[in-house]
C-alpha cells in the first residue's frame, strides 16, 4: 500500500492508469476511506484517466492527528498532495464532506483545477445532513468489510475488523472532526460560491436528504448542472457504475 509524506504526516494513496494524459483526483466523505471508489467506480475511470484516490488524516492507512478538518486545512493538505504528485490541474470528485473539499479547493486554488463532480455534499448548517454521514459510514462499513474478501483474497478476521471500528471511534470522539464540520455551517452561503466558474456536475440521491442542497447549488453556481440519481445519500456504494459512466462521460466531454 503506497503512503508517501504530506504536509510531514503519512498519506496513503492508490493510483491507476498513471500513464493517462489527464488525471481525475477523488475524495472521499468523512469517517470512509479511499475504497469507497478503489472497487468499482475509480477501475471504470482507469480506462481512460490517470485515477489518483487518497485516504483523508485519521481515514483509512493514512495517520492519525487530533486536529485539522476545517475546510483550509483539508484543501492546504490536498494542495500538498497535488504538489508531492506533480499534478498541476486535475479533474476533481468529492463525495459527501469530501464534495465541500472539493467546492472548497477550486474556490481557492482554481488554476489548479478543470472540472468537478459534487457527488452528495451536505449542507454543514443542516443537522439532519449532518446525521446522515453517521449512517453513511455504517453503510460504508458493511460495503468495505464485503468487498475486502473479493478484492484481497483475504478474509477480514476480527482483528481487523475491530481496528476499523477503533478508527471510527477515535474520529467521533477524540479529534476535532465534528465541530470543525460544525464550524463550517457558513460555507454553502459564502458569496464565493456563487462566483465559481467551473463546470460542475452534481450527483445527488432522487431520495437523499442532501438533493435541496444539490438544488441550492445548482442555482448558486451558473456553470453546474444538477443529476438526480436512484438512491439516498450511499449512492457511489448503490449505483457505482452509473456514477463511474456519468462521471466519465463528463470529464471526456
Amino acid at each position: 500500500m503506497p503512503v508517501i509524506k504530506v504536509n510531514n504526516r503519512d498519506v496513503h494513496i492508490q493510483e491507476l492508469n498513471k500513464g493517462a494524459a489527464e488525471t481525475v483526483l477523488m475524495i472521499h466523505g468523512m469517517f470512509s476511506n479511499l475504497s469507497v471508489y478503489y472497487f468499482n467506480i475509480a477501475p471504470i475511470l482507469a480506462e481512460h484517466f490517470h485515477v489518483v484516490m487518497y485516504d483523508l488524516k485519521s481515514h483509512g492507512m493514512s495517520e492519525r492527528t487530533l486536529h485539522g478538518y476545517d475546510l483550509n486545512s483539508m484543501t492546504d493538505d490536498l494542495n500538498a498532495l497535488m504538489e508531492a504528485l506533480y499534478l498541476n490541474s486535475v479533474h476533481l470528485a468529492g463525495y459527501s464532506f469530501g464534495g465541500l473539499i472539493a467546492l472548497k479547493m477550486a474556490l481557492r486554488f482554481p488554476d489548479k483545477v478543470k472540472k468537478l463532480v459534487v457527488i452528495e455534499a451536505p449542507d454543514p448548517k443542516d443537522e439532519k445532513a449532518r446525521g446522515i454521514i453517521d449512517d453513511y459510514s455504517r453503510e460504508f462499513l458493511e460495503h468495505y468489510v464485503e468487498n475486502f474478501t473479493d478484492t484481497t483474497k483475504v478474509k477480514m478476521g476480527k482483528r481487523q475488523m475491530e481496528r476499523n471500528h477503533r478508527m471510527y471511534e477515535y474520529l467521533f470522539y477524540q479529534t476535532s472532526i465534528k465541530s470543525d464540520m460544525i464550524a463550517e455551517k457558513d460555507f454553502l452561503d459564502e458569496p464565493q460560491i456563487t462566483l465559481l466558474n467551473k463546470e460542475t456536475l452534481l450527483l445527488y440521491g432522487a431520495d437523499s436528504n442532501c438533493l435541496e442542497t444539490g438544488k441550492e447549488l445548482n442555482e448558486k453556481i451558473k456553470t453546474s448542472e444538477l443529476t438526480p440519481v436512484p438512491g439516498d445519500h450511499n449512492i457511489p456504494i448503490q449505483e457505482p457504475v452509473l456514477i463511474a459512466n456519468m462521471i466519465n462521460t463528463f470529464f471526456m466531454n
